[in-house]
């Protein structure tokens, strides 16, 4: 499985960006992709996952920082997974990566088994 981010860029505080996350190779037991981010001297956080059926949506989680602003999404057709992110500001700055699980039970960054080089994405005050 082989996942590749795209989409980052330098945006000022309040805009808006979407990065964007293709899955290929051998999808069929990929449920869930998540989207985590690393600032400069910080750890690796995460920032949303997203939980599929056959078809369909199942479940989307955001972590409290991002909630309300950044939104998890799906092209099926494409094998692509979306991160809209609105009303950026600069602590949002940091490299993101998305990462695909073969569960959709997410404890933790272990439940990722494939992980995308990240893109970078910095908002300016």
């Amino acid at each position: 499985v082989q996942l590749v981010e795209a989409g980052g860029g330098l945006v000022q505080a309040g805009d808006s960006l979407r990065i964007s996350c293709v899955v290929s190779g051998r999808t069929a037991n990929i449920y869930a992709v998540g989207w985590f981010r690393r600032a400069p001297g910080k750890e690796r956080e995460f920032v949303a996952s997203i939980t599929w059926d056959i078809w369909s949506v199942s479940r989307r989680t955001y972590s409290d920082s991002v909630k309300g602003r950044f939104t998890a999404s799906r092209d099926f057709a494409k094998n692509t997974v979306y991160l809209q992110m609105n009303s950026l500001k600069p602590e949002d700055t940091a490299v993101y990566y998305c990462a695909a699980a073969q569960s959709r039970e997410l404890a933790d960054q272990l439940s990722y088994a494939y992980w995308g080089q990240g893109t970078q994405v910095t908002v300016s005050s």
